[in-house]
């Protein structure tokens, strides 16, 4: 199993990658990808605007043909087309840098197109906002089947936060809400600080101390008839695997935690990339990072993420917990799983699952291939949250 490698560098072919994997069509893709392939060869940051003009070419496209076909009544077709554009304009504006022309604007055309789509399509997801200490964290709220009220039962929820560079839309493309729906479980797919929205509209930076804002989702989900307040799980992607165990770590009121890729020490992999050690998850990497975190230069960033550290923390995981990562991860050592696990000390039921060539989702949190993750973690939550495997 592998990486989809159309371009010369990674970059590229991760973003190719995590919009195969949320729902692109491969035509579009390569109709998208063939007019910037040399564009690609000039390294992962000079090519960007290239990028983002033949990516949000193709949305545009998409939301012309999405229109004729709502002028038709042909709601559900437009939906699908919908969703299709918000995704590569997503991706488009996910690649640019920081203050770069035309990402504002692409990226408001793109939650447009996704807010569209959900409404024309009755897709199973509500965008909500959850009130923090400042600001609030936008939130897709998917129920589990059954969890409409006819039952009367509440259903377990997790909470699924994002990692440096991905947003609730995304949460959501990887299916793993609709997994854990089909077991009888919710999902909170939230645009955390230094995240999504919440970085975009409202400038909110990361905030290492995940268990503020998880706490705030855990409130906010406790006032709802339909969840079971005894049944929140947590999980996090990518550099959610430190967000995930450190919530899980330090509020009690989480019943169960995974993380999609362990990122168990997250500062000193930013002294390894200041290196060029590993890969970097998206162009213009430094002015990302500063900009998530609300930093003006690189010690003021090493001072805010002095926090992004979990050794000395795992012990306060008394839950059970799961940590999964791809045995080649190319952008955080799966030394840092093994870490993680091992300091699980105290939780009652912990695992670890690496995975292999064998069944695939080798890469940094499954960008080959996200179904096996996606059913790992699935189930998981199923067992321990009391869902269903059958």
């Amino acid at each position: 199993m592998a990486l989809f490698e159309y371009f010369p560098n990674y970059i590229w072919n991760l973003s190719v990658s995590i919009a195969m994997e949320s729902g692109a069509q491969i035509g579009e893709i390569i109709d998208m990808c063939q007019p910037i392939k040399d564009a690609a060869a000039s390294g992962a940051d000079a090519g960007t605007p290239a990028f983002m003009k033949q990516w949000a070419a193709m949305g545009g496209k998409l939301l012309e043909l999405a229109a004729e076909d709502e002028a038709k009544g042909r709601r559900i077709s437009a939906s699908n087309k919908l969703e299709r554009a918000a995704l590569y304009l997503f991706v488009a504006e996910r690649m640019q840098g920081h203050g770069a022309p035309g990402r504002q604007e692409t990226y408001a055309k793109a939650l447009a197109s996704f807010e569209k789509s959900t409404q024309l399509g009755r897709i199973n997801r509500e965008r909500v906002e959850i009130p923090l200490a400042t600001g609030t964290m936008p939130a897709l709220y998917t129920r589990a089947a059954g969890a409409q009220g006819q039952d009367g039962g509440a259903h377990p929820v997790v909470v699924y936060c994002n990692g440096l560079d991905s947003c609730k839309e995304l949460l959501y493309w990887s299916r793993l809400p609709e997994a854990l729906a089909r077991r009888g479980i919710s999902t909170l797919c939230v645009d955390q600080p230094g995240s999504g929205e919440a970085l975009r509209l409202q400038n909110l930076p990361v905030d290492p101390h995940s268990e503020h804002w998880a706490g705030k989702a855990i409130d906010w989900l406790e006032a709802r008839p339909e969840v079971d307040p005894r049944r929140i799980g947590m999980t996090g992607i990518s550099l959610g695997g430190h967000f995930a165990p450190r919530a899980v770590a330090y509020e009690p009121r989480f019943a169960s935690g995974a993380c999609w890729g362990a990122n168990h020490n997250w500062l000193e992999v930013q002294h390894k990339r200041m290196k060029r050690e590993g890969e970097n998850p998206v162009p213009h990497y430094w002015a990302h990072v500063f900009w998530a975190f609300g930093a003006s230069d690189m010690d003021d960033f090493l001072k805010k993420a002095e926090g992004m550290n979990l050794n000395g923390h795992m012990g306060g995981v008394k839950v059970p917990f799961l940590v999964t990562h791809g045995e080649k991860d190319r952008q955080i050592s799966v030394d840092y799983a093994h870490d993680c696990y091992e300091q699980l000390v105290n939780s009652p039921r912990r695992e670890l699952k690496i995975f292999t060539a064998r069944e695939g989702g080798v890469e940094h949190v499954g960008a080959d291939n996200m179904a096996y993750g996606r059913d790992y973690i699935a189930d998981w939550f199923a067992e321990t949250l009391g869902g269903n495997v059958a």
